[in-house]
C-alpha cells in the first residue's frame, strides 16, 4: 500500500490521539527525576579510607534506587570536618540546590574535646538555615570518644537529641549504631568502618532516608 502523504495524513494522526485515549490507552509516564540529596559530614560519610564504591553515599545512592527512589547524591562531606567547618562552607554547598540534606556530623567535634555548647550552636544554625530553605533534613546523631568521660559524653549526645527533637526534622541517633567498638566492622584505625561496616550503616539508615524523600514528595 502507498505511504499517505500531506495534509490528510497529518489529520489523521491528529485524530487517532482522542481514539486512542477512548480506548483507555495512555503514553508512559515521564520516569522521575532522582531527589538532589545533599550529605553534609566528615570522613564517616565521605568514605575514608575505602573505594568510592564502598563509601557510604555510593552504597546509599544504591539502595535508594534498589527501594525505588533514586536519588542524586550532592557530596558534602570533607575528612576532618567539625561542626564549625561544615557551617562554613553551608552556603557553598547548597548552591547545588539540594532538594534534601542528611546532617551527620560531630565525630571529629567529639575527638577534639569542643563544648558541646559549641556544638550544638553550630549545628543549630545550620539546621536553622535550612529549615529558612524549606529544605528536609535527617539528622544524624553522634557519641563522643569514651576517654572523655562520662560527664562530657552525656552532655555532648544530649546536643544531638535536643536538636533532632526539633519540628520537621528526622532524627536518626546514632550514625554509626551496630558498628561502632566492633573491631570486624572497623577499619585498622579503629575509628571508620570498613566495607562490611558502611554496609549495615546504610540498612540500618535506609527507612529513615525513604521517610525523607517522603516528606519531600509530600511537600
Amino acid at each position: 500500500m502507498p505511504a499517505r502523504y500531506g495534509v490528510g495524513a497529518v489529520l489523521g494522526e491528529v485524530f487517532a490521539l482522542p481514539v486512542l485515549l477512548l480506548l483507555g490507552l495512555r503514553a508512559a509516564p515521564a520516569a522521575s527525576a532522582p531527589v538532589r540529596l545533599l550529605v553534609l559530614g566528615d570522613s564517616l560519610s565521605a568514605g575514608y579510607g575505602l573505594p568510592a564504591a564502598d563509601g557510604f553515599e555510593a552504597r546509599l545512592a544504591a539502595a535508594c534506587a534498589a527501594a525505588g527512589h533514586p536519588v542524586s547524591i550532592q557530596d558534602g562531606a570533607v575528612s576532618g570536618d567539625t561542626t564549625a567547618g561544615s557551617l562554613a562552607r553551608l552556603s557553598w554547598v547548597l548552591g547545588g540546590g539540594p532538594e534534601a540534606v542528611i546532617v551527620g556530623l560531630g565525630g571529629n567535634d567529639g575527638l577534639r574535646g569542643i563544648a558541646p555548647s559549641d556544638v550544638e550552636a553550630n549545628q543549630r544554625t545550620i539546621l536553622d538555615r535550612l529549615a529558612a530553605r524549606y529544605i528536609p533534613v535527617l539528622f544524624a546523631g553522634m557519641y563522643a570518644p569514651p576517654n572523655l568521660g562520662p560527664q562530657y559524653g552525656k552532655a555532648f549526645h544530649v546536643v544531638f537529641d535536643r536538636l533532632g527533637a526539633r519540628s520537621g526534622v528526622i532524627y536518626y541517633p546514632f550514625f554509626l549504631a551496630g558498628v561502632a567498638g566492633n573491631p570486624a566492622l572497623d577499619q585498622p584505625d579503629g575509628i571508620h568502618p570498613n566495607a562490611a561496616g558502611v554496609r549495615i550503616i546504610v540498612a540500618r539508615i535506609l527507612p529513615d532516608v525513604l521517610r525523607l524523600l517522603a516528606e519531600l514528595r509530600r511537600g
